[in-house]
């Protein structure tokens, strides 16, 4: 009996042959094809195109199709759209013609087998040691953070390193649209969302898996992207006792994700007025991480924020705590610059100094001017 990974091991030999060294490429991230002609690669944040092509737009056509069926769904004339989650842990979206007017495009996203950790994290520049061991002790206290950044900007690898910060002990209820985090701890529970389908299989969404997760006594939720309705319930589960939650949202800053969060949680069936929604918001949200993929191709934290209501205009009061320095390009191309303090104090530093952690107040002096 086949089972839908060796389906798809047989695709990749029968139908993907030309892009096969693409995906058993290590360096290669994502493979992005427009048309059976035209196929790019990204490696180490950067895009490049390949001299790699399909025979023709039919052979394209048939290898969708032939995956499509490996994962029991459907791609065709009538749903010109594939969105799934491969056996091997990829993600891949396809779009049919004529909807895609170069021909059949796909784009084929790998992700790590293995998580990286802070220390890796810090050492690939990504965040200062300062700032990696602040998150750290923000997530031990239980404040609720959202990770926030541009698509590919790497949210889902920060996630995953918060998760594994938790304290031993305590249940983790994970939510995602397609499995990609990767957490290893001792008690955790994955949820995946499920598309309708011909069968009559209905839809479940992360809308329904988190109000199913609200009564499955988790200690901690964590829902892997926040792009729907599902916004108002898990602000509400951060204000009635989850400590600790997390997710992540797409958004350009810190003070966008909040505003991104509250235009989401504005399509719930549950009607609250604005202002009540909004104050829900700040009494939710802790910690913003913004996280941004630079000119260079590298993805680093670009700010770590903290929430403290609102401006006397109205805004969200989203105050920095860590910031990127100025960066300045090398000669080989890369940007040099770090994440440095601002000289705010969090408004729980008497709680880290409660507790006894040793992260003093000089961790967030600002730095002298040279």
């Amino acid at each position: 009996m086949n089972t839908p990974g060796t389906v798809f091991q047989e695709a990749i030999r029968n139908f993907l042959a030309p892009i096969e060294h693409l995906l058993n490429d290590e360096s290669v991230t994502e493979v992005m094809i427009n048309g059976p002609n035209e196929i790019w690669v990204e490696i180490a944040g950067k895009i490049q195109k390949t001299t790699a092509a399909f025979k023709d737009e039919d052979s394209l056509r048939a290898a969708v199709n032939n995956i499509a069926q490996s994962v029991g769904r459907v791609i065709n004339d009538d749903q010109p759209r594939l969105d799934a989650r491969l056996p091997n842990g990829y993600r891949i979206h396809a779009v049919l013609p004529p909807c895609s007017r170069k021909g059949t495009t796909v784009a084929i996203r790998k992700f790590a087998s293995q998580q990286i950790s802070f220390k890796e994290y810090v050492r690939m520049g990504a965040i200062s040691l300062d700032a990696a061991q602040f998150l750290d002790i923000a997530v031990k206290l239980g404040k609720n953070i959202l990770v926030s950044g541009g698509t590919g900007s790497g949210k889902t690898t920060l996630l995953g390193m918060l998760c594994e910060r938790i304290p031993p002990g305590q249940r983790l209820i994970v939510i995602e649209d397609a499995s990609e985090l990767k957490v290893e701890y001792e008690h955790v529970v994955f949820f995946e969302t499920r598309m309708a389908d011909e069968k009559n299989l209905s839809e479940v969404s992360v809308r329904d898996l988190l109000k199913s997760s609200l009564r499955l006594r988790p200690d901690r939720i964590v829902v892997g992207e926040v792009r729907g309705a599902e916004a108002l319930e898990l602000v509400q589960a951060m204000n009635t006792g989850h400590k600790g939650c997390m997710g992540t949202v797409h958004a350009n800053s810190s003070e966008d994700a909040l505003t991104r969060l509250e235009a989401l949680a504005q399509g719930a069936e549950q009607k609250l007025s604005e202002r009540a929604l909004r104050g829900q918001i700040v009494s939710a949200i802790d910690i913003v991480v913004q996280i941004s993929r630079y000119s260079d191709g590298s993805r680093r934290i670009a700010e770590i924020s903290e929430v403290r209501g609102f401006t006397p205009d109205g805004s969200y009061d989203v105050v920095p705590i860590y910031s990127m320095s100025r960066l300045l390009k090398r000669p080989d191309g890369k940007l040099a610059g770090s994440l440095q303090p601002t000289g705010e104090l969090p408004t729980f530093l008497a709680e880290i100094e409660d507790n006894q952690i040793p992260f003093g107040r000089d961790k967030f002096q600002k730095p002298s001017a040279a």
